[in-house]
């Protein structure tokens, strides 16, 4: 049970369960016909189950004005999108903000634990492997945009003493520094969160074998306007 892999297979699992009464229910979908035939909305309107993976990524990042009823359509969908999301089969920061559009925040109590329990778990297995199923950086502007704040996971990421959670922050560093984005960095499709005031007081704030000499100057230099 404490194998991160094994711990993110559960979550879903129970995503799955926690969606099943509405991945079941027959509903009519209306949608843009322009992009989307009769055999696509039939689809989408039967099983959850049954939707091709490749009709699903289509929602998965489309804009909320195809549908007529987009928080629904992507409520039913959710458990099948964040399989693809976590399998780093779509677009990140696209469908954190589609997720959003969705109001996901404001579903069932039953439908938010269990997005929140893939969530988390889907960032410990990624701090616990490496390589990993989609790079570092996307994976916490997903969960930032996701969630409106990088706390929590830069928290757990503080806390984790293991050698891919320290390649994975070596990494995020050389993208982050490059061109000094570090300076104005901003996550998710629309830049939905302003992320630098959080991640400069939280890299300062870390042991200090956890990043190297000249990554570590030019944090400070950002932070401090040298």
């Amino acid at each position: 049970m404490n194998d991160p892999q094994q711990q993110l297979h559960d979550a879903l699992d129970a995503l799955d369960a926690a969606f099943t009464p509405r991945a079941e229910l027959p509903t009519s979908v209306d949608g843009c016909t322009y992009c989307y035939g009769a055999a696509d909305l039939e689809a989408l309107a039967g099983p959850v189950g049954r939707i091709p993976d490749e009709l699903v990524r289509h929602v998965a990042h489309e804009g909320p004005d195809h549908w007529a009823d987009f928080p629904g359509l992507y409520r039913k969908l959710a458990p099948r999108i964040t399989r693809l999301l976590v399998a780093d089969q779509l677009i990140n920061d696209m469908t954190a903000s589609r997720f959003l559009a969705a109001g996901w925040r404001d579903w069932s109590g039953a439908e938010c634990t269990a997005l929140e329990s893939v969530w988390h778990a889907w960032w410990r297995s990624i701090l616990h492997s490496y390589p990993s199923a989609g790079s570092v950086t996307d994976v916490l502007e997903t969960l930032g945009a996701l969630n409106g704040s990088l706390a929590p996971w830069l928290s757990t990421w503080a806390q984790t003493r293991t050698e891919a959670a320290d390649l994975h922050l070596n990494d995020a560093l050389d993208w982050w520094l490059y061109g000094s984005e570090l300076a104005d960095l901003r996550f998710g499709f629309y830049d939905e969160v302003h992320a630098t005031p959080e991640l400069l007081p939280w890299l300062l704030s870390l042991e200090d074998d956890r990043i190297g000499a000249t990554q570590l100057r030019e944090v400070e230099r950002i932070a401090y306007g040298y």
